[in-house]
């Protein structure tokens, strides 16, 4: 098929997909579109990457500095969400005491500004951070928030699953490259890595899965059968793509959330004792590595080598850089100065590019040292103990909440998640967050206003 064809087609199926959804007239307001540009565009390419496809380049996209369009579109968002928040009555203090533990977590990330020897880029890059709970609370505040995260999730899967499979198969240039760490050809699709198209998948894969069973339960009708027509064509195609995108971290997380979300719905599993089944897996898992190596013998399924692609030996070296370890280098300043420089000679003839540690537990120490790395697990901690309440008031979205948080907590192992504004950390905000629900008229919570039925309670305030 001609590569222009394959675009014409697959253009029409994104937008039949998001007139369906229109014509649904789903009980969320216009607002949401805030988050869905906030989402769509984090987890493929920013503004200043899709204007570059179509050959306008504005400049100014050096690390520090970034790109003056992407500023103008994320702080334009952020503004608006702020608006929004405004016009909604959302109240401060009603956050600060709904989330402690994200408020500790955001006033010492903006503290950590202070001791930064890039004042200006960490206090842009807090600016950033700063949008993932303005745009959570957005979906939170929805006339039905279950209906809003049910639509937020559909969308961007309406564009991130098409576009990356017209990109892979009819666009190699824009869906394929190479690896920074081996060389090797990837597939990335929509994304700029196949990582970054990996998460996209883990994340599609878990809402699709757990919305199939959602739906599932709802009485019969046309409306359902259809729903779950769609959940599982969109499913299947998610899967093609991580199986192109070759991304074990993401796929082994997806398998994780995906087995939680099937145990929780086991009839005889007790969700109060969430706990114990944790720690029970927990222990099964150190007896099977002090036992059999499982750890290895995963890695050797996975097709990967010993050192995960390079990055213990990285890991190595990080945790003898020259930072103070109580405070670390300031908010998202590691890699701005010199110890990143030397990285990148030391490791050139591995990575050319080396930005993160690979590993969200020590990212976070080398940017907030050990204090900000304890205020982290605090953070993780809170919502867990959240996604738990939730998982008893609400057994939909408790498990959907917990299948995330399980899914982050692994994921953070070879990939650094806790970054401004990523995919990856806005899930997590998703999962910790708690905010009552909003009180619309009769006419607003009308049934009526939703194709598919679902209970909209995201959990009980802490």
């Amino acid at each position: 098929m001609p590569p222009k064809l394959a675009l014409l087609i697959y253009l029409g199926i994104v937008v039949w997909l998001f007139r369906r959804d229109f014509r649904q007239k789903a009980n969320v307001t216009s607002a949401l579109w805030l988050p869905f540009f906030w989402v769509a565009i984090s987890g493929s390419r920013f503004v200043s990457q899709w204007l570059g496809l179509l050959g306008i380049n504005l400049g100014g996209d050096s690390v520090e500095e970034g790109s003056p369009i992407d500023a103008i579109f994320f702080f334009g968002l952020i503004g608006a969400g702020v608006y929004v928040l405004n016009q909604r009555r959302v109240s401060l203090a009603e956050f600060v005491r709904n989330n402690q533990w994200v408020t500790i977590y955001l006033i010492y990330c903006f503290l950590a500004i202070l001791w930064s020897d890039y004042p200006l880029v960490a206090a842009k890059r807090w600016i950033k951070l700063f949008g993932q709970p303005v745009m959570v609370l957005i979906v939170l505040t929805e006339p039905d928030p279950m209906e809003a995260l049910t639509r937020l999730w559909k969308r961007c899967a309406y564009v991130w699953i098409p576009i990356s499979m017209v990109f892979i198969k009819y666009f190699p240039d824009l869906g394929r490259g190479f690896s920074f760490w081996t060389g090797q050809a990837e597939n990335h699709g929509i994304a700029l890595g196949k990582n970054a198209l990996g998460f996209d998948c883990l994340i599609l894969g878990v809402f699709l899965f757990w919305y199939f069973l959602t739906v599932r339960q709802q009485e019969k009708s046309v409306a359902r059968r259809n729903e779950l027509i769609l959940c599982l064509g969109l499913f299947a195609a998610n899967w093609w793509l991580m199986s192109m995108a070759q991304s074990s971290t993401s796929l082994v997380c997806m398998l994780v959330a995906i087995g939680m979300v099937l145990f929780l719905g086991i009839r005889f599993v007790n969700v109060r004792q969430i706990g114990l089944y944790l720690a029970a897996g927990v222990v099964i898992c150190v007896l099977a590595e002090a036992l059999f190596g499982i750890h290895d013998l995963v890695i050797d399924a996975l097709g990967k080598d010993r050192t995960l692609t390079g990055r213990t030996e990285i890991w190595q070296a990080l945790l003898k850089a020259d930072i103070n370890p109580v405070l670390g280098s300031g908010f998202e300043s590691f890699w701005l100065g010199d110890e990143a420089k030397a990285l990148n000679a030391k490791f050139s003839g591995v990575n050319l590019n080396v930005n993160e540690a690979h590993n969200g537990y020590l990212e976070t120490y080398l940017n907030l040292g050990l204090l900000g790395l304890a205020i982290t697990i605090g953070f993780i901690g809170a919502t867990y103990a959240k996604s738990r309440r939730a998982l008893i008031n609400d057994f939909q979205i408790g498990r959907f909440r917990l299948a995330c948080l399980v899914a982050m907590i692994i994921y953070n192992w070879t990939e650094a998640v806790f970054r401004t504004h990523s995919v990856p950390f806005f899930v997590f905000f998703l999962a910790a967050i708690d905010y009552p629900k909003p009180q619309f008229t009769a006419a607003a919570q009308s049934p009526a206003a939703s194709s598919v039925e679902v209970e909209p309670d995201l959990g009980t305030p802490t």
